[in-house]
């Protein structure tokens, strides 16, 4: 069978909206309730955060959901417990984006075993090299199935664009900006430059662009370069700002979005 994110792709080449959120925010049994409501929605594919207490590249609000998942007790082995049934309400796309010390603290083999059983489709580890992937890593991902994502910034070079887009088979996660996340909404010329400098590479790959991405306009920018964008930040403040319920800020938002 093939990997649910490469069918994705192949079924839908652009548009592609995929939401992150914190596991464990705003509280700890609203995983599955969040993940439900996301796909019932028609997001295309859905980036599961496991918090962790010190993020490189995560801006305040993903931090603190972070910080607020950790005390509501969220851990790896939390996490699979309540994904072990997530298949059984859903087939979109499930990524697991954290960083590498909490995996390799759980066990880099009984974590990718897990995931599998879990049905998780591809992991996002921001702090892993890939020359450590490439020793490593990449053989035990690939017996699971389970595809890494590589993040691109503004300040790769096209020779590692290039071997990242050779070490891909999936997507590669274009960071749009160089501060973390959720800190910018302004597309730039500069941004804007660097979007049309990626789309001119003509990568094997397909690429999803994320951080500042916040609304529909922003979204609608970067489906003119890339093959769609990745929200987190705002998604987690129109959870958390919420007065309505969680399933109903849910829906608004992507309604938002998608419109």
């Amino acid at each position: 069978m093939m990997n649910r994110i490469n069918q994705l792709f192949q079924q839908k080449p652009n548009n592609i909206l995929s939401i992150y959120f914190t596991a464990g925010y705003p509280q700890l049994d609203q995983v599955t309730d969040i993940i439900k409501t996301l796909s019932d929605t028609g997001v295309d594919m859905i980036e599961i955060g496991m918090p962790f207490s010190d993020p490189l590249a995560d801006g305040l609000t993903i931090q603190e959901s972070s910080t607020i998942a950790l005390k509501n007790g969220m851990s790896v082995s939390v996490l699979f417990e309540l994904l072990k049934h997530i298949r059984s309400f859903t087939q979109k796309p499930l990524i697991l984006m954290g960083y590498l010390n909490p995996i390799l603290q759980y066990g880099i083999n009984e974590f990718c075993i897990k995931a599998r059983e879990c049905g998780i489709d591809g992991l996002i580890i921001p702090d892993l090299p890939i020359r450590e992937y490439k020793e490593d890593y990449k053989d035990i991902l690939a017996r699971y199935d389970l595809k890494l994502i590589f993040l691109i910034t503004p300040q790769t070079d096209e020779k590692r664009i290039r071997l990242i887009d050779q070490e891909s088979d999936s997507f590669i996660y274009l960071v749009t900006h160089s501060a973390v996340t959720g800190s910018s909404t302004d597309f730039n010329e500069s941004r804007l430059e660097y979007l049309n400098k990626i789309k001119g590479l003509e990568l094997n790959n397909p690429v999803l662009a994320g951080f500042g991405i916040s609304n529909k306009e922003d979204f609608d920018i970067v489906n003119q370069y890339v093959n769609g964008a990745i929200i987190g930040s705002s998604f987690i403040r129109a959870i958390k700002e919420g007065v309505i319920s969680l399933e109903d800020s849910i829906k608004n938002f992507v309604k938002s979005i998608k419109q």
